[in-house]
């Protein structure tokens, strides 16, 4: 996948290869149960919440801050959401994390050593392949219920996308 980009220290925009989220995701569902894998993507939910956060505490300005936090709270929602259709929705998470817990590895090597703006860019793609697979799950949903949480997730994913895509969008105008 190619995205434009901005890098820091270069000043200017540029196109880079980044990593296809798709891709390195799609080994882990598949061996993940099909009426388990909401639950092992809010897990993933939780953990982009963590890295959101993590963005906006080094945030140089309060708008930019504001917006991260906005998407951390989205991304938390969005777990919130998707356990709330499971019962046991903590146990069956502790479960799929511990064979094999690679989805915390994959989620720090796929970021590891870029700069930020690539991370957004990363993390927008993610997000846009979010809204796709939770209207996915909502049309194969068996009651109104998860099938409305579902898309109501896809709504959430799509808006954090917007945030960051605006993000980098004004800091390659900025420095381009």
């Amino acid at each position: 996948m190619r995205s434009m980009i901005y890098k820091p220290f270069e000043s200017r925009c540029l196109t880079d290869e980044l990593p296809n989220v798709s891709e390195i995701l799609r080994p882990l569902l598949q061996r993940t149960p099909p009426e388990q894998q909401p639950l092992l993507i809010a897990f993933a939910e939780r953990l982009a919440a963590e890295r959101y956060r993590g963005w906006a505490d080094g945030a140089a300005d309060e708008a930019r801050k504001s917006q991260l936090l906005a998407c951390a709270a989205r991304e938390d929602e969005i777990a919130r959401r998707i356990e709330s259709l499971y019962p046991e929705a903590a146990a069956t998470e502790r479960e799929l994390l511990d064979k094999p817990p690679e989805l915390e590895e994959i989620n720090r090597s796929v970021f590891a050593d870029r700069p930020l703006a690539q991370q957004f860019a990363i993390q927008a793609a993610g997000e846009r392949l979010g809204a796709a697979t939770w209207r996915a799950f909502a049309a194969a949903a068996q009651s109104d219920h998860a099938r409305q949480a579902f898309l109501t997730c896809a709504e959430l994913e799509e808006e954090s996308a917007v945030a960051l895509e605006t993000l980098l969008a004004a800091d390659c105008q900025i420095e381009g």
